[in-house]
């Protein structure tokens, strides 16, 4: 298979779809790999690393569409990819289609096969594909917070771990999941007075086990996270249900009862956010006031430490381009139902559940394409 790999043109993306391990172990399989010029240099992988792994360096991006079978990207492509997209190519890579219609139409419109990332499972009901990134942006949202949180940024001018005398950043985690139990160890350790809010009770008793006392926990209901935001300086959005729009859980009327100046990390922001005040922002322009609260909604956050997050990607993504590219798409989402959950978009149907259920589009079940 030929196995195309292009620049990512998204703002400050830097990250890059294949590593350059990545592009050997798919020469040694046999394929055909073929990368931008200068793809992987936001990572620190100069065009040498692919050439000396056996892959092939192209110009430009038009080249590569034009020529590879499969598309291994980081994010969603952006307008001017999606119409360079072809009918039966196969696209892998991060989607996040639900809160995207224009997205959505594009990829119908195109004709190709488009598996996400992020819908990805494993055995265990994971998502194999999204946790290193959420492992990233977990750890991230505590120190991009921190600095949202300084007078000279908007914020309230708390210092985390306070000092001597005066008490540390009160901060709550919504959501304790991969992207929660991340952001709140690191909090944490930052000296941080840290809550969890979660509606799972197994989840809440495995964070109880195995960090004890490092941070709070709490069941998460209106009252609760009401209580909690009018402590809070920072709240950190942390709630994912997997392909779907991320739900609201932070209103807008809810800021006249907050601290001015507090600072809330979306980390859910791909899927839309969960603050109802959240839009996408970039690391050029990351944070804005809504009536006095700081939001920091950075759509591609874990691009701001693009070697660890190119590297962590590539080890989760590997042995599915692998598979994919040995056995062809169809043949490989046969073998492997959790592969076939990651199937969105098939010859101008969709193919998601929850994306359709978000935009009101008809589905079409993966199972049956795969059959047909």
């Amino acid at each position: 298979m030929k196995i195309g790999c292009p620049t990512e043109i998204k703002p400050q993306e830097f990250r890059v779809g294949l590593t350059p391990n990545a592009a050997r172990e798919a020469v040694g399989h046999g394929h055909e790999v073929i990368v931008q010029k200068g793809a992987g240099t936001g990572a620190g992988f100069v065009d040498e690393d692919y050439t000396a792994a056996g892959a092939r360096l192209a110009e430009t991006a038009a080249e590569i569409f034009a020529e590879a079978e499969m598309i291994v990207k980081v994010k969603e492509p952006q307008a001017v990819e999606r119409a360079m997209l072809r009918e039966g190519q196969l696209l892998f890579t991060y989607l996040h289609l639900a809160p995207d219609p224009a997205q959505t139409q594009d990829l119908l419109a195109s004709g190709c096969i488009a598996i996400a990332y992020e819908t990805v499972t494993d055995e265990r009901g994971g998502l194999p594909l999204l946790a290193p990134m959420s492992e990233v942006a977990g750890r991230l949202a505590p120190q991009m917070g921190a600095w949202t949180l300084q007078k000279a940024n908007g914020g309230r001018g708390v210092l985390m771990g306070g000092v001597p005398g005066v008490g540390p950043a009160r901060v709550l985690v919504i959501g304790g999941g991969v992207v929660g139990t991340h952001a709140a160890r690191i909090a944490a350790g930052m000296g941080a007075d840290v809550t969890v809010l979660d509606r799972s009770l197994p989840r809440l008793r495995y964070l109880d086990d195995v960090f004890g006392g490092t941070f709070g926990t709490g069941y998460s209901s209106a009252g609760l996270l009401a209580e909690h935001l009018e402590q809070a300086d920072m709240v950190i959005g942390a709630v994912l249900i997997p392909g779907a729009e991320a739900p609201k859980l932070v209103k807008r009327a809810d800021f006249a009862s907050m601290k001015p100046g507090a600072a809330l990390v979306d980390v859910a922001i791909d899927q839309g956010g969960c603050f109802e005040t959240s839009r996408a922002t970039t690391h050029a322009d990351p944070i804005y006031d809504v009536d006095g609260i700081m939001h920091y909604c950075v759509a591609n956050m874990p691009g701001a430490v693009a070697r660890t997050s190119t590297i962590a990607l590539g080890n989760a993504t590997m042995p599915y381009m692998l598979a994919l590219a040995d056995k062809g798409w169809k043949q490989a989402c046969a073998d492997d139902p959790h592969l076939l959950n990651g199937l969105n978009v098939h010859a101008g149907k969709l193919t998601y559940f929850a994306v359709g259920q978000a935009q009101g589009i008809d589905v079409t079940s993966p199972q049956l394409v795969i059959k047909g």
